[in-house]
């Protein structure tokens, strides 16, 4: 549909325009991020591990919105390419945190920049400030309270 109006029943449908959006996202993301040999999720794991205090696997979990079986699969693929470790807890032995090593530190970073510039051209269309409007319409959208129809 790149480069296409949408068919006419359709042009106003948010649902539409958001699934075609996000698939234009999702195939310029995969391009931007083939480089360093991960995806967006992966991408996202690494940026959310990358704090001053290690987290555990359930903690990542919870601030991505995975469930913790998705969690550990996605840390066994980072694990496996060298980009995270898995680490007793200093404050509880029964516990791993997980933490980026210096690979994936340099990973991150390097795919970080290819992720922002990939995303500034993707909202080139859109003039700078309709393209921040945008960006802060849609965080206004994941963090507005949904409450169910009283229909």
């Amino acid at each position: 549909m790149t480069g296409d109006a949408p068919p006419h029943p359709l042009a106003s449908r948010l649902g539409y325009l958001l699934k075609h959006v996000h698939l234009q996202l999702t195939e310029a993301s995969a391009r931007a991020l083939a480089p360093f040999g991960i995806d967006g999720r992966e991408l996202a794991v690494l940026a959310v591990l990358a704090t001053d205090n290690p987290l555990s696997q359930l903690e990542a979990a919870r601030r991505l919105g995975v469930d913790r079986t998705t969690m550990v699969a996605l840390i066994d693929v980072l694990e496996d390419k060298g980009l995270v470790e898995r680490r007793r807890s200093a404050q509880d032995r029964r516990k791993n945190t997980v933490q980026l090593t210096p690979t994936g530190q340099d990973c991150l970073h390097r795919a970080e920049h290819a992720r922002e510039e990939m995303e500034r051209q993707f909202l080139a269309p859109l003039a700078g400030p309709d393209a921040d409007s945008f960006v802060r319409a849609l965080q206004t959208l994941v963090i507005a309270p949904r409450t169910p129809d009283s229909a």
